[in-house]
């Protein structure tokens, strides 16, 4: 509430009524507390004035003081909350101003001779926090061993009156922990033999074979990948290619299978390169500093395309790791936790010396390599295209010289003059010049993607690689030997052109205040920052990491975390609906030795996880707890948009094995793909899928993640937003989710493969209707269920038999209105083709009427609950 503390409650006439120190307590005391002291107070004191007491308001800063009892006029305080002058207070928008009510306060206060009780002082940042808002700063509760995850949840729900539901069928079980742990649907064989399976350890079989499967890393290293926002590209107007970047997304998929210790993953990725000199591994693990968006050009300003990454880099790191919001206190002591404006910059200074870098790093044997020189031979003939296109220009500008001279041959010229005439590109038309620029930006592009294929990392260094840095922040290239690292400044609003104290690399003071954790020093020198701020992140006696983790594993099992704000553990996050649990839960986390996977183990092995999507009493579970916090029932869900696309794939038949390497393109909506796109001020290259299927139909984590570009289908289905982090998919139902699935090219064709899959399976159509039932829900159909597929099958068969199929689609050149940067003329561009040969997908006029009407019926059960819900 803007200041409202106390004008609108007793209007300027009770203002009169009050002593000068009721008008304090009242008034004054908490707008110093809410909109002064964070830059005038215990952690900073810009221009050198202290309103945490009178003694200090009476002597000031630079100023001069700022308050005079008695004297309003002559009280800088005064001025300032009036806007006359400046500094005005507060800082920024008219928007921010007090109300004149409040402003009428601080004089009477001021003419009353400006008393300030010590029981009225100003509370610090330290004391304007509930205890309930401070549970993640706390250590971990003592873990109580007698204690299972299910006895924690059965108090819950007795507390409620509340029994759980009855297990969960073990169809519906093996479906849920497939799709679970490795984001695909059980083969029916691996249903089958999970049914008949009546050892006491059947489940737990299940559980390791699964955690065991490279199926495992990529479906957790997806949910990781969504945290820390990876793509491929860096985002903004140009949205320029990382080429390199798909090496920290398939290290974080590595990391998951091999079940990397959790502290160990920490370190790697905030201070691989200082930790662990040497190691490929450690280094291209540092990508996770450069995940957010980020770019500079000519047009930007070097501090600030800097700050920006500072920022970034900051908040990143906080939420990630810490479920801290701290890109909230950039400008001002953080509202609601107790994280002071102070503390955020000296965080921050922790990565002042860190610059990027895309040094050389061999390739590790278990990167997958063996496309690489496929990859690199089609970009060099796309480069190869580019310049034949370019090199028409040249002919243009000899032909006209030619023309212009007079003579038989341009040989017959000077060759200083055809020089020149080439590189003022004499003779070429304004339309022709429009196309020459544009194919010479294109160029820059694909030059840039060739570096896919090479053996650097796209990473970070303290201080420049000299020969390896990369664009950034520190964009003036200073040599090594001569670097030293930036000062670091409270920036006040978080105006980088307003800086104020100076500030040393630090750690969040409040976790060594509540939790007791001493928060080790932080090297000021170029290096070392980044390793005692990871070790500090990493150590088990920090009370947020482990929670953190936990809490997440949890929520992509349950579909909510513990606590339901997976980034957020602060006062504006949900608290834990079983804080003992979550403690006990990261406890044992800690002492497992971080291990995920056994983390994953004590979850699935529960009660809770195994019980039924229902209840036999569901009316009273909704009275008494609507949100099904305490989990007396499995929490039915959709899949996430890869999941479905890659099941979908799956089933069918036609999902690519090929795992890791640089980012595929997969097949996306044709309006989409011919859409032109912005790049480098003007056109972007056409989007072309990947020429072979074994490419775009690999699993949806290895596709190309383009920021300006997000395939249609993971973007209908709630994908993540690629530039914040997104700690929970939504799952929001939309009418072009339907479109999607029922009239999207890639559905039918893929749908056309199925059917085409289980008539080479089966001989009668009875057998195929059974097969897809069976590769899609992992079970045969119900007897209402296969009449109805076979009397489908039968009309559609009948339908398609009178209708001719599609033809072919044409395949039509895609033209292009650019617009010239200099004259704001429009002029067509004719896109470049792919110059490999696309292997198309099986097409309807290429099968028989029944083909095309099993492929309807797969439709249907593409669209179908079962198939899109995990139950």
């Amino acid at each position: 509430m803007k200041a409202l503390h106390f004008a609108t409650a007793v209007g300027l006439s009770a203002l009169h009524a009050q002593t000068g120190e009721e008008i304090f307590r009242s008034v004054v005391q908490p707008v110093l507390a809410r909109d002064c002291q964070g830059c005038h107070g215990a952690q900073q004191a810009l221009s050198r004035l202290d309103l945490q007491s009178r003694t200090a308001a009476l002597r000031g800063g630079l100023r001069g003081p700022a308050v005079v009892p008695g004297d309003p006029k002559a009280s800088l305080l005064m001025r300032a909350v009036q806007g006359i002058g400046v500094p005005r207070m507060p800082p920024g928008e008219d928007s921010k101003r007090l109300p004149a009510e409040v402003i009428a306060a601080f004089r009477s206060w001021i003419e009353a001779g400006a008393p300030w009780p010590e029981s009225g002082a100003a509370a610090n940042v330290w004391g304007n926090f509930r205890e309930e808002d401070l549970w993640a700063f706390r250590p971990l509760r003592k873990r109580d061993p007698s204690r299972s995850i299910d006895d924690y949840l059965s108090a819950a729900l007795a507390a409620k009156g509340l029994r759980p539901a009855p297990a969960a069928e073990k169809a519906a079980l093996i479906r849920r922990v497939s799709i679970d742990l490795t984001g695909l649907p059980p083969a029916a064989e691996e249903v089958d033999a999970f049914v008949a399976d009546s050892s006491p350890d059947a489940w737990r079989k299940v559980v390791d074979r699964l955690l065991a499967s490279p199926r495992y890393g990529e479906r957790w290293g997806r949910h990781w990948l969504d945290v820390v926002r990876y793509a491929d590209t860096g985002g903004y107007s140009n949205d320029f290619e990382r080429p390199n970047a798909w090496r920290y997304r398939d290290y974080v998929i590595r990391s998951f299978n091999r079940d990397k210790p959790y502290d160990r993953f920490i370190l790697e990725q905030v201070a691989g390169d200082e930790l662990f000199p040497g190691d490929v591994e450690a280094l291209i693990a540092t990508g996770f500093l450069r995940a957010g968006p980020w770019e500079h050009t000519a047009m930007s300003v070097e501090a600030v395309t800097r700050q920006m990454w500072l920022d970034d880099v900051t908040n990143a790191t906080g939420v990630t790791f810490l479920g801290l919001t701290l890109g909230c206190a950039r400008c001002h002591d953080h509202k609601f936790d107790p994280i002071p404006t102070r503390d955020y910059y000296r965080f921050q200074a922790a990565f002042a010396s860190t610059e990027f870098a895309r040094p050389p790093a061999p390739f590790l044997p278990e990167e997958n390599t063996s496309r690489l020189e496929y990859g690199k031979a089609h970009m060099q003939r796309v480069v190869a295209q580019t310049q034949a296109n370019i090199s028409r220009f040249d002919d243009l500008v000899k032909q006209h010289l030619v023309r212009k001279h007079g003579v038989a041959d341009v040989n017959e010229l000077p060759k200083e003059v055809v020089a020149k005439a080439v590189r003022e590109r004499e003779g070429v038309g304004a339309a022709q010049f429009e196309e020459l620029k544009l194919y010479q930006k294109h160029m820059q592009l694909y030059k840039e993607s060739l570096d896919r294929f090479e053996p650097k990392a796209f990473a970070v260094s303290s201080g420049p690689l000299d020969g390896a840095t990369d664009g950034g922040p520190n964009l003036r290239y200073p040599k090594r030997s001569e670097y030293k690292a930036p000062e670091v400044r409270v920036l006040p609003g978080g105006n980088i052109q307003s800086p104020a104290d100076p500030v040393t690399p630090g750690l969040i003071a409040a976790v060594e205040r509540y939790s007791g954790f001493p928060a080790p020093p932080v090297p000021e020198g170029v290096a070392g920052r980044r390793s005692a701020l990871a070790r500090w992140i990493a150590d088990p006696r920090n009370p947020l990491t482990a929670r953190v983790m936990v809490n997440r594993v949890w929520q992509y099992h349950f579909g909510r975390g513990l606590a339901a704000d997976a980034n957020n553990f602060g006062k504006m996050g949900r608290k834990p609906s079983h804080p003992e649990l979550l403690d006990a839960l990261a406890a044992d986390f800690i002492a497992s030795g971080w291990s995920v996977k056994a983390l994953h183990r004590a979850i699935l092995m529960s009660e809770a996880y195994r019980r039924s999507s229902s209840h036999p009493a569901m009316a009273v579970v909704r009275e008494r707890d609507p949100d099904n916090e305490l989990l007396s029932y499995f929490p039915p869900r959709r899949v996430e948009a890869e999941t479905l696309r890659d099941a979908i794939l799956a089933v069918s038949g036609e999902l690519s094995p090929e795992a890791g390497g640089p980012g595929a393109f997969p097949q996306i909506n044709e309006d989409v793909a011919r859409q032109p796109l912005h790049r480098m001020g003007s056109l972007a290259p056409a989007y072309h899928a990947s020429a072979r299927k074994r490419d775009r139909n690999r699993r949806s984590v290895y596709n190309f993640q383009q920021r300006s570009l997000a395939d249609p289908m993971i973007e209908a289905f709630n994908g993540p937003n690629m530039d914040v982090s997104c700690e929970r998919r939504e799952a929001a139902t939309v009418p072009t989710q339907a479109f999607t699935l029922f009239n999207g090219q890639f559905v039918h064709d893929i749908a056309l493969a199925f059917a085409a899959r289980v008539e080479r399976e089966a001989a009668s159509v009875e057998g195929r209707v059974d097969r897809m039932f069976r590769r899609a829900f992992g079970r045969a159909p119900e007897a209402t269920e296969r009449r109805k597929a076979l009397d489908h099958v039968a009309r559609m068969t009948a339908l398609h038999r009178a209708l001719p199929p599609p033809p072919k689609p044409e395949k039509k050149p895609l033209i292009h209105q650019i617009t010239s940067e200099l004259t704001g003329e429009q002029h067509s561009f004719l896109q470049q083709s792919d110059p490999e040969d696309y292997e198309e997908n099986l097409h309807p006029s290429a099968v028989g009427p029944q083909t095309r009407a099993l492929a309807d019926l797969a439709l249907v059960l593409f669209n179908s609950n079962e198939f899109i819900y995990v139950y």
